[in-house]
């Protein structure tokens, strides 16, 4: 029980700092968008979220802020590890969004399951997660 009310602060600073986010510019994209079995997007007021999951554990994480104008999805990442070409490289490579600190993606459809992207005849389908 002691080992809860250490992490109970933690919880509560989690629950606050999403229920502040909740929404937001985010519209129907909120919430977490799976693009395969190890990459998924999280959208929540203007962050956005980019992590890739490796055996279950969280390997990479990158966030950036993000407008939802119109059909288009505009998105500037910022690094905030030390090796910042890691980031960029998982966003372009990984991820296959160019570039990186200025993304621009056609939003093609939008439903309460999925999500299709496209830029320059490359295309993104996630799936609400």
């Amino acid at each position: 029980m002691a080992k809860f009310y250490k992490i109970l602060p933690l919880y509560l600073f989690t629950f606050l700092l999403l229920s502040c986010q909740e929404g937001g510019d985010a519209g129907d994209l909120l919430g977490q968008w799976r693009m395969s079995d190890s990459r998924y997007v999280s959208f929540s007021g203007s962050i956005v979220q980019f992590h890739t999951v490796d055996n279950n554990v969280m390997s990479s994480q990158i966030f950036g802020n993000f407008h939802h104008v119109g059909d288009s999805i505009f998105i500037d990442c910022h690094s905030i590890h030390d090796n910042s070409q890691h980031d960029k490289d998982v966003i372009e490579n990984v991820f296959g969004f160019k570039p990186f600190n200025n993304i621009r993606v056609k939003i093609e459809s939008l439903t309460s399951d999925h999500l299709r992207l496209s830029k320059d005849g490359q295309y993104w389908l996630l799936e609400k997660w």
